[in-house]
């Protein structure tokens, strides 16, 4: 693979008190933006603030970063990694699946759907190796890399392919979505969860009726037009979150617009981001109707990934059918998926499922404890609590007279799996 220095990066702890500077200048170029943030968020960086400009054919950039615990970059292995990265361009970002076939799959979501999935792979000798799951208004993108199971490597049967296929195709259809179920196999792909935003845009869920209510804290998106300058200006307010920055940029990019400069801000936990963007042929939102699909597409890209569910990780010996046994005690407790990260690595499964209930409420914490002493209250720990425990406002609640606090409901039951953490983490 060729590489072609078109950078120049400086990263900075002097500056500012609270977080690292990396800058970068370099020739503009189409999706530079998103390789630069893909980077940092692939190292799993918090993105506090950036600010974005690309004037002519330079582009200069701005990012104050953190690790997940708010501190500063000190680890020079992790400096020179984003040197070089940011300092290079790879013409061809693609990678395969290192010898294992990359499944992906869209459809309706539905209680149980994955482990209805699990167990046709297992039933057909496939070892899941990594898979990622995402669902939002109703419908599930998934990208799954199996194995087979007896060679353990990269399945070529094309008899064989058509029938895993064919086989999830079917699950995927349930009784009412012959036309939008889809499967297929990819021996590359750029990006695993840009894949995943794009699976989901090309699926347009972003048009689809949420399942839930509308929250508080649901994003707020605006698109207007400045005439002077001939851009399109894009604000986005949101709770802030990991990635977020990616999230957005990823979906513009795939618009097919161009970020020609940016201001993103985070405080405490709201993020502020303004995108000054044009149509890559150089022209702005021109109508009432792309405006509209440029708010939803947006909400629905800060959306995916801002799961409610309790997340719940899962670290034991990988075994033949162990996401099938795993997923189906979920769905006979009556517990929805909503977002799946699944890897292996040496033998051992590390497995992290964000959980609600069969309508996509909060889980009952005693259904939570009675799944990890089915599945092992060793492997099957409670690691992070949904954010709408702590953003429900008070409700009064009367039934035959009798008043209750929803609000108190909510807190006993952050109090009920809060000791689930303290006790089994």
């Amino acid at each position: 693979m060729c590489l072609i220095l078109l950078s120049m990066v400086v990263i900075d702890n002097a500056v500012c008190p609270t977080a690292t500077l990396v800058k970068v200048d370099s020739a503009r170029r189409d999706g530079i933006l998103l390789d630069a943030v893909q980077v940092l968020t692939d190292l799993n960086l918090s993105i506090k603030k950036a600010y974005i400009s690309s004037d002519g054919q330079w582009f200069m950039d701005v990012f104050h970063v953190t690790d997940l615990n708010g501190n500063k970059l000190t680890d020079e292995s992790v400096i020179s990694y984003i040197e070089q990265s940011l300092e290079t361009s790879f013409p061809d970002r693609s990678h395969g699946f290192d010898g294992s076939t990359a499944l992906e799959l869209t459809g309706t979501d539905r209680v149980g759907l994955l482990s209805e999935v699990f167990a046709v792979l297992a039933d057909l000798h496939c070892d899941v190796v990594d898979a990622k799951v995402w669902t939002h208004n109703g419908r599930i993108a998934s990208l799954i890399s199996v194995k087979d199971c007896n060679s353990g490597s990269t399945i070529n049967d094309s008899q064989q392919i058509d029938r895993i296929k064919s086989r999830l195709r079917n699950i995927l259809r349930g009784d009412n979505d012959i036309r939008s179920a889809k499967t297929s196999v990819s021996l590359a792909i750029t990006h695993t969860e840009r894949r995943l935003h794009q699976m989901m845009f090309a699926d347009s869920d972003y048009g689809r009726k949420p399942v839930l209510q509308c929250r508080e804290d649901s994003p707020v998106v605006t698109v207007q037009n400045w005439a002077e300058k001939g851009y399109s200006v894009v604000n986005v307010q949101c709770k802030d979150r990991a990635k977020l920055l990616f999230d957005v940029v990823c979906t513009l990019t795939d618009m097919q617009y161009v970020v020609f400069h940016a201001t993103i801000n985070t405080a405490e936990d709201k993020a502020y981001m303004e995108f000054y963007v044009r149509h890559t042929d150089g022209t702005p939102i021109s109508s009432e109707a792309e405006r509209q699909r440029v708010v939803q597409c947006l909400r629905a890209a800060v959306e995916r990934r801002a799961s409610d569910g309790v997340r719940l990780e899962l670290c034991t010996s990988d075994g033949q059918g162990l996401l099938a046994n795993v997923t189906r005690t979920f769905r006979e407790n009556g517990l929805n998926v909503t977002r799946a990260e699944i890897s292996t690595t040496n033998d051992i499964a590390r497995n992290v499922f964000y959980v609600t209930d069969a309508i996509g409420n909060v889980a009952d914490p005693k259904i939570i404890e009675a799944v990890r002493e089915k599945i092992g209250l060793g492997e099957l720990k409670v690691k992070e609590l949904p954010s709408i425990y702590h953003e429900r406002e008070e409700a009064a609640v009367g039934v035959g007279g009798a008043v209750l606090s929803l609000g108190s409901l909510v807190r006993k039951n952050l109090y009920n799996l809060g000791l689930l953490i303290k006790s089994y983490s």
